[in-house]
């Protein structure tokens, strides 16, 4: 047990410490603000204050996680080691940074609450993060501070025993449009046909034409392709189906057609289903009421998983929804437009609302990659891979999501990279 001194312990302070050291770490903590008490403390102990006490193991903290609400914060980006850091923590302090404010800057998702420029689609983008404008991005500095932090307090308490925790590779399916020419109804077939007559798409004509009238697979329809290669890697994936209403930017066909039906009840007797939040939803939570039910409904099992169309994130709204809902498990932390630890870490942490000032139940699970079709497949895998060994080194969870299309012809490089992940994670991908 690690015993903290602090003048004051607010939720703030309680939320990250737990982060840090008990859940990435594996280290039991409690707090006191008692100095007799931490002085008869005979076991691991530090002091989190402006002023050490004396010659204890101490971290300069800074006033971040003694304050309420949002304010302006003062970041000046150094390097500690050969990461980047911030909140300098003077010669006093144990450690050179006040890694735990820190954490709790890019944990809490701080920046998203102040004043930022939106995308056509009202998206916090990686452009405004201090992460991007810093170079850091492709890196999951929290877990990276944990681990040099662990390193020396083991030197000052070679006792302390951490719990070990295993890199977990973990493949996000996401299924924004299940079949891309069947079960369409009519008048969405006739305007596909005109579409690609209007566009000049005449192979796209012909394949549509010929998953219609049965002589091909549709190119989207790569379920028991995933099946088998699972198997074969031994490997869990988690698929999220998106069900809402047709509309502008939600082009599946309708939850009440049988083949669909059957085609997420096969999925969810192997695999963790769960969610794509429709685009329309976004704005409002009675949409993805009727969505949280209709999934409920068709794989009678509680829905506790969900994500994000479009990765339509805004904080603190569309959490708050989540929770309203009780949704337990959100999977859309990550941008849309650049790959990336959105929130700096690659592991799984609870959300704190900062209008509330409180640690919610609602577990965020950070994804760094995510497929949308426009990227440059000769350029990505190298970065990804990069990405995954950054995660490795950290014993943290590698997760990346892909759309039902990457398995399909129209993707080589894309399929490529999806069977090599699971190659070489196979044995992590099973936790």
């Amino acid at each position: 047990m690690l015993l903290v001194y602090t003048k004051k312990i607010t939720p703030r302070l309680r939320y990250t410490f737990k982060h840090v050291l008990t859940r990435v770490l594996g280290i039991p903590i409690d707090f006191t603000t008692k100095i007799e008490t931490f002085i008869a403390h005979n076991e691991v102990k530090m002091s989190y204050v402006k002023q050490p006490l004396g010659d204890e193991f101490s971290v300069r903290s800074h006033d971040l996680l003694f304050e309420q609400g949002i304010g302006e914060v003062d970041i000046t980006i150094q390097q500690w080691d050969t990461t980047p850091c911030f909140f300098p923590a003077g010669e006093k302090s144990s450690i050179p940074y006040d890694i735990f404010a820190a954490s709790f800057y890019m944990l809490s998702r701080y920046e998203e609450y102040l004043p930022y420029v939106k995308d056509e689609h009202g998206r916090y983008t990686a452009e405004e993060s201090l992460a991007f404008k810093n170079n850091f991005l492709t890196i999951p500095v929290v877990d990276i501070w944990c681990q040099k932090f662990l390193k020396i307090i083991l030197e000052r308490f070679p006792d302390v025993v951490p719990e070990k925790r295993e890199f977990t590779y973990k493949p996000i399916i996401n299924i924004p449009v299940a079949y891309a020419y069947k079960k369409r109804g009519i008048l969405r077939t006739l305007g596909g046909f005109v579409r690609d007559i209007i566009r000049f798409k005449f192979s796209r004509f012909i394949e549509r034409f010929a998953v219609l009238l049965g002589m091909r697979d549709d190119p989207f329809n790569n379920f028991e392709t995933f099946i088998s290669l699972h198997k074969t890697y031994k490997t869990k994936a988690y698929y999220f189906f998106q069900i809402g209403d047709y509309a502008t930017n939600d082009h599946n066909i309708s939850i009440y057609k049988n083949v669909f039906i059957r085609l997420i009840k096969n999925v969810s007797d192997y695999s963790k289903v769960g969610l794509l939040a429709s685009y329309a939803s976004f704005l409002e939570i009675e949409k993805l009421k009727v969505e949280k039910k209709r999934l409920t409904a068709t794989i009678n099992r509680p829905v506790k998983r969900v994500r994000q169309h479009y990765n339509m994130l805004n904080v603190p709204q569309f959490y708050r929804g989540l929770i309203d809902l009780e949704l337990s498990e959100d999977y859309s932390m990550g941008y849309r437009d650049a790959i990336g630890f959105r929130a700096g870490t690659c592991s799984p942490f609870y959300f704190y609302d900062i209008g509330l000032e409180i640690q919610t139940p609602l577990k965020v699970n950070p994804f760094c990659m995510q497929y949308t079709g426009a990227e440059d497949a000769e350029f990505f895998p190298n970065e990804i891979m990069k990405m995954a060994t950054e995660v490795q080194k950290v014993n943290g969870t590698f997760a990346a999501i892909f759309h039902n299309v990457v398995l399909s012809e129209r993707n080589i490089e894309w399929k490529e990279l999806y069977i090599n992940l699971l190659k070489a994670y196979s044995n992590a991908a099973h936790h």
